[in-house]
């Protein structure tokens, strides 16, 4: 890794000269090398992949500036996205979070992201959902755009890896009963796009700030749903959040099918049980319908 080209970027990007002093590596990711960078009495959170990578970088940058326009939840400031020869990195904003914090004021927060809207469904640029591709073509119809997108662009990376059989069979029929298993109308809210509970933390004083997002405009219980999928979020969140913006009914159907996208994501990434995971989701979605 050239540590000065980084050096360079930041100095050129922040109009202030910045060497490294100390060298840190961060853990918790499975995607990216992670590190936390110190010196001129500065600090920086510094994400490192493969240059052909960079486009990931590249989209969680604007991400992130996206959530951050919004004003309504805090997301660490992008800095700077760079590569030099084999590598590419995004260097953030270094925040100091703890998994701990102020869980109502984080379902209020992320409630007021939601009533942050456009006209389309998507977003104007493709992004990653983990390390895979997340189609953001933009459509005018919520329906259209889960299932073409989402769900059977999924369900086609699962063929080419090999889960054919009863899960493309039954999702094919899924993909048919759309419109009977989403029956309302959403308006495009933004989402983080990636809410489970590790990819919010809390400052020292227990302000909430999310990050690693897999921005685009949709249904603002995709965002809901995710949060339930691994947990971490308390009833105090999910209280603040309604009180703010009530959920419509039906949501517990929807929420399936919405992580059901995660789930299989998480098969097509990892393979293990996930691919059972989403066949038990699909047949629990069929029988709502049967």
């Amino acid at each position: 890794m050239e540590w000065s080209a980084v050096e360079k970027t930041i100095s050129q990007e922040t109009g202030e000269n910045f060497r490294i002093d100390e060298r840190v590596s961060v853990g918790g990711g499975c995607i990216n090398s992670a590190f936390r960078l110190t010196g001129e009495g500065q600090s920086y959170f510094v994400k490192v992949n493969a240059a052909h990578m960079r486009h990931m970088f590249d989209a969680e940058y604007a991400g992130l500036l996206e959530l951050h326009n919004a004003q309504a939840i805090r997301v660490p400031q992008p800095i700077v996205v760079g590569e030099s020869k084999d590598q590419a990195w995004l260097v953030l904003e270094n925040m100091d979070l703890g998994h701990g914090g102020d869980g109502r004021m984080a379902g209020e927060q992320l409630a007021l992201l939601h009533r942050h809207q456009a006209q389309l469904y998507g977003w104007s640029i493709d992004n990653t959902i983990g390390s895979t591709q997340q189609i953001n073509h933009q459509e005018e119809e919520w329906i259209k755009f889960w299932s073409k997108h989402r769900l059977a662009f999924q369900l086609q990376l699962a063929a080419r890896n090999g889960l054919a059989g009863r899960l493309q069979q039954q999702g094919g029929k899924l993909l048919e009963s759309f419109h009977l298993l989403i029956n309302h109308d959403p308006v495009p809210s933004l989402l983080h796009g990636d809410l489970w509970g590790g990819n919010i933390g809390y400052q020292s004083d227990g302000t909430p700030v999310i990050f690693d997002p897999a921005v685009y405009y949709g249904d603002r219980e995709a965002d809901i749903a995710m949060t339930e999928l691994f947990g971490g979020f308390g009833a105090d969140f999910y209280a603040a959040y309604n009180a703010v913006w009530p959920i419509d009914s039906g949501y517990a159907v929807r929420r399936t099918l919405y992580n059901l996208y995660h789930i299989l994501n998480h098969a097509n990434m990892f393979g293990g049980g996930y691919a059972g995971q989403a066949q038990g989701m699909i047949d629990r979605l069929l029988a709502e319908i049967a």
